[in-house]
Parts: C-alpha cells; sequence; structure tokens
C-alpha cells in the first residue's frame, strides 16, 4: 500500500530503528502523527480569536497610538466603469480604456483617472494593516517566551549535541507539544486567512515561507526531531517579534521609537537568521547526528527543507538591506 511505503522505516529513521520502538511505553512518550490533528481546530479557534481581537481589542490599541485612518475621495459613481472594474480587471489595457472612452464619451485620460481612484478607494488603511500587525505582535511574543521558558532548562538549549542524545527514542515533554501546536496552529491559521489578509510585495515568499514552515514542523514532529524543532522556532520569533512591534510604531507615525526598533530588529534577524541559524542549528542538523548514524532519507529531507527557510533569509536581508540604505540616507517608509 501507498501509505506502507510512505511510512517505510528506512525512510524516516536511522538504520536498526523502526516505528515500533517509537511506541509509548514503560512510562515513556514519543510524538504522533495523530497528535497533529489538533492543529486544525486550534487552528480555527486562532482565526475566532483574531477576529474578535482585531474587532474589539486591536481598535482601543490603535486609539491609544492615534492610529486613524485618512479619509479618502470616493470616485463619482459610474455603473459601467464600476462593472468593468468589479468583473474584468482593475488594471484595464490601453485598449479596454479606449473602447471605455468612447462608450461614456469620456477622454482616455478620465477614464486612467477614475481606474486609478477607484484603486485607491479599495487599497487596505493603515488601521487593518495595525490591526493584523497587533495580532501578529501579540502571537509572537507569547511563542517568544513561552519558547524560553519551555526551553531555558533543557540541556540541549546550552549545549547542541545533546539535541541528538538517545535520538530518535527522546520522551515528548508537555510543554514541547504545546509550543508545537500552537505554532503549527499559527502557521496554518495564516495559510487559511491568506485571501483576506494584505497582500504585500513578498506575498509570494510568505506563501513559500509558511509551507515549508510547516512541512518542516510537521516532519520533525513524525520524526522526532522535537528538540532542534524547538530551537528553530525559537530563533524565528526572536526577530518577528521586533518586526510586528517595528510595523505597529510605523503605522501610528511615532517615527523615533519606529527607528529604534527597526535598527534593533535589523540586528536581531541578521545575528538569529544569517548566523545562529545557520552556523549553529544547520549546523547541528548537518552534523552533529553523524556521530551517531549513518544519514537516511529523513536526514536529507529536514536539512533540504531547513537550507529553504536559509534561502528565504537570504532574500529577506536583501529587503532589509535596502530598507537600512533608505533609513541612513531618509526616512523609513514602510517595514
Amino acid at each position: 500500500m501507498l501509505s506502507d511505503w510512505f511510512w517505510w522505516d528506512r525512510l524516516w529513521l536511522p538504520v536498526n530503528v523502526t516505528w515500533a520502538d517509537l511506541q509509548d511505553k514503560e512510562g515513556r512518550v514519543y510524538a504522533h502523527v495523530h497528535h497533529i490533528y489538533i492543529v486544525f481546530p486550534i487552528a480555527v479557534l486562532l482565526l475566532g480569536l483574531r477576529v474578535l481581537f482585531e474587532r474589539f481589542i486591536a481598535p482601543l490599541i490603535a486609539e491609544a497610538f492615534g492610529v486613524k485612518d485618512k479619509v479618502r475621495p470616493r470616485v463619482s459613481h459610474n455603473p459601467a466603469l464600476e462593472q468593468y472594474y468589479r468583473t474584468h480587471s482593475k488594471h484595464p489595457s490601453q485598449a479596454d480604456v479606449r473602447g471605455l472612452s468612447k462608450k461614456l464619451t469620456w477622454t482616455e485620460r478620465q477614464v486612467e483617472n477614475w481606474f486609478r481612484r477607484r484603486r485607491n478607494q479599495d487599497r487596505p488603511g493603515v488601521l487593518k494593516k495595525f490591526r493584523e500587525a497587533s495580532w501578529r505582535f501579540l502571537f509572537y511574543l507569547c511563542a517568544f517566551l513561552g519558547g524560553l521558558l519551555a526551553l531555558h532548562d533543557k540541556p540541549w538549549f546550552y549545549d547542541l549535541r545533546e539535541v541528538w542524545a538517545g535520538f530518535p527514542k527522546q520522551t515528548l515533554l508537555d510543554t514541547q507539544y504545546w509550543y508545537y501546536m500552537f505554532e503549527m496552529s499559527f502557521y496554518g491559521s495564516l495559510l487559511f486567512s491568506v485571501a483576506v489578509d494584505i497582500k504585500r510585495k513578498d506575498f509570494k515568499e510568505q506563501l513559500v515561507h509558511h509551507w515549508a514552515t510547516l512541512t518542516l514542523l510537521s516532519f520533525s514532529w513524525c520524526a522526532n526531531y522535537i528538540r532542534i524543532g524547538t530551537l528553530v522556532m525559537l530563533v524565528h520569533d526572536a526577530s518577528d517579534v521586533l518586526l510586528e512591534s517595528g510595523k505597529m510604531f510605523n503605522y501610528a507615525g511615532w517615527e523615533r521609537a519606529c527607528n529604534c526598533i527597526f535598527v534593533l530588529f535589523t540586528i536581531v534577524f541578521m545575528v538569529t537568521r544569517l548566523v545562529i541559524f545557520p552556523f549553529w542549528l544547520i549546523h547541528c542538523t548537518w552534523v552533529y547526528p553523524l556521530d551517531q548514524f549513518q544519514p537516511f532519507f529523513g536526514y536529507y529531507f529536514f536539512n533540504i527543507m531547513l537550507v529553504v527557510l536559509l534561502l528565504l533569509h537570504i532574500f529577506w536581508a536583501s529587503l532589509i538591506l535596502r530598507m537600512v540604505k533608505k533609513f541612513l540616507f531618509g526616512e523609513v517608509s514602510e517595514i
């Protein structure tokens, strides 16, 4: 059967280790595939909490920050252009502009101006951006603090060789379980809400990041790469907290606070994503396991997924460096 082939021991586990060895017994508890099923209801719960937060709590925070949407002039109502805008395209071709101008006896410039103002009318306001950023900030802050609480007393937090001590027969801890489930549920909720969230310039890269993260977390859970998985999550959450808080201050127009956070975010991002992640964590997954077992498919798959994340980090680092250039020679307009 396909499932038997997919879960073949030699694909996911080291030689001389089988799935039977990872069955709960003698007081030892291991991660199992069925544990992941709870991710779906938690993701729905997070979506519901997000709706409540953005509707009732985020506006109060925005008011405290002085965030208000600018009043945008509405375009003149034109049924023909409005129907084209909604059913055909928000960016009509030059040929369509000529056709619409003849139909309405307008000049082509008037038609182009109408579509431009209509698009501006639909652009998300700063208040919506602030609400989204404040929700993500709240989650990343809780996740980062929760990760520190779960890991601060663990030996592998200080000595990365301890990540592989006894692998894969490592008992699952309650803190690891909930840390994983909430992180996976959050990224799942981001995929569910992608249709209504504000689309940014790195929209496609964000989708790749979310899918790669969910794939990496799912695999690391099933194959018991949980110790290194929690470290990877903690490293990522560290800079995300600063990123979302910087966005909040930027939308609020608090320029000095935004600039300070942007500098701190840049430093933390470069250190965690381009130094600690590749030279400590990826090194830990590439080199240290070979002291205990021969490479197998799961070993290569896990490391390839980490490299995919690293490439995304490099892409975002290039965007950040462009912003650093703007910061040095002008104002930071958007984070």
